[in-house]
């Protein structure tokens, strides 16, 4: 399922990786922030057939932080609900699950990032109360560093 999200968020964003350039490393992120940083990937399944998945990691304060919140953060790192199973409200329960297992590990503050394109999660995200903290502008540069590329079609 980790594959059909990158293809999705390469829908999103063109300038994706391609999967298979990046996904044994990719793989190995998951399961070293699943061993070390306190890692949970939660699994839905509907008729013994893989619905989706959501997959997060605490992440620790350290000296760069300028927030008030001095605790852990869990950071949302990935989440995917295949085609066939969407408004089911499955990722609105695996999201549900995530979060009720960090509150009890004292978890106070949850991060997530998206697309500023991927308007559904964002209404999604809304909806579950987490508000835009931070935008977060990027320029790419041609191989010459001359240029802009363009990250999106007009």
């Amino acid at each position: 399922m980790m594959k059909e999200l990158h293809l999705s968020e390469r829908a999103f964003f063109p300038q994706t990786a391609v999967w298979e350039d990046i996904q044994e490393n990719y793989m190995e992120h998951v399961i070293s922030a699943q061993e070390e940083n306190d890692g949970t990937c939660l699994l839905a399944a509907k008729d013994d057939e893989p619905a989706g998945f959501i997959f997060a990691y605490v992440e620790e304060p350290d000296e760069s932080r300028i927030e008030a919140y001095t605790g852990n953060t869990l950071y949302v790192s990935d989440g995917y609900v295949a085609p066939a199973f969407r408004r089911m409200g499955i990722y609105r329960q695996l999201n549900d699950a995530l979060e009720t297992i960090y509150l009890q590990k004292g978890v106070r503050r949850i991060v997530r990032y998206t697309l500023s394109n991927n308007l559904r999660m964002q209404q999604f995200l809304a909806s579950q109360q987490y508000e835009p903290v931070r935008l977060v502008y990027e320029k790419w540069l041609t191989p010459d560093g001359k240029a802009p590329i363009r990250l999106f079609s007009p």
